[in-house]
């Protein structure tokens, strides 16, 4: 993947002319159709004008899926998914992201009226993007997912987004990315001074209808003035 060639990307406008733009990112071996048939569930006001923005991750070999090649913003090296982690994959996938960020600069969207949002790894590069974003957002939503290179946020992170919204949600009954391993992410960014909502469901690795009617108040609550 090379910084100036932009992901692809899904997009829906609710309405004209938007205003907002909520950037989502997908999970592993899905792709940017994955979350768009959420938008409409979200019932938001008709004078809320949002772009949603569902990128494809590049096509690439998964170690823990045998060497399998599909969509993924990482490589994932094993199942405890933080013993051993692809820094370099992860920073690549930064870059893209911010390179989508800056096309909705470019597009007429500042960064404050964006969120970053993402689910699984789509999460883990949310959280690790918007740590180190230079520019505020108008807030994070990661869903059922973990901070990655953990013991760097601290470091690495940017004081922009230190009083940025975030929206952490995950299943109780979680078998992929375990509650246990979502709770020290949380507990991570909490000890570093941020302001996470913290919501959790009786569900495994997915997304429950409870959770959208949260989601839907969480982007209302950060995007209307």
């Amino acid at each position: 993947m090379t910084t100036h060639t932009l992901l692809e990307c899904v997009e829906h406008n609710t309405g004209p002319n938007p205003t907002h733009c909520v950037l989502w990112l997908h999970g592993l071996g899905a792709d940017g159709h994955d979350f768009a048939p959420i938008v409409p569930e979200l019932r938001l006001p008709p004078s809320l004008s949002v772009r949603f923005v569902f990128p494809h991750a590049t096509i690439q070999p998964v170690t823990i899926n045998g060497g399998m090649a599909m969509r993924s913003w990482y490589d994932i090296l094993t199942p405890n998914l933080v013993k051993r982690e692809d820094e370099q994959g992860i920073r690549t996938s930064e870059r893209a992201i911010q390179a989508l960020i800056a096309r909705e600069n470019a597009r007429g969207i500042p960064t404050e009226r964006i969120v970053l949002a993402g689910f699984s790894q789509g999460c883990a590069m949310t959280l690790h993007t918007g740590l180190r974003l230079p520019s505020k957002l108008a807030g994070l939503m990661g869903l059922s997912g973990y901070l990655p290179l953990i013991d760097m946020a601290k470091s690495e992170r940017q004081p922009a987004n230190s009083d940025t919204p975030i929206f952490l949600a995950h299943g109780t009954h979680d078998p992929v990315v375990t509650l246990e391993r979502a709770e020290a992410s949380r507990a991570k960014l909490a000890a570093l001074g941020y302001a996470v909502q913290w919501h959790t469901y009786p569900m495994q690795h997915s997304v429950c209808a409870e959770e959208i009617h949260d989601i839907s108040r969480f982007l209302q609550s950060v995007m209307i003035d």
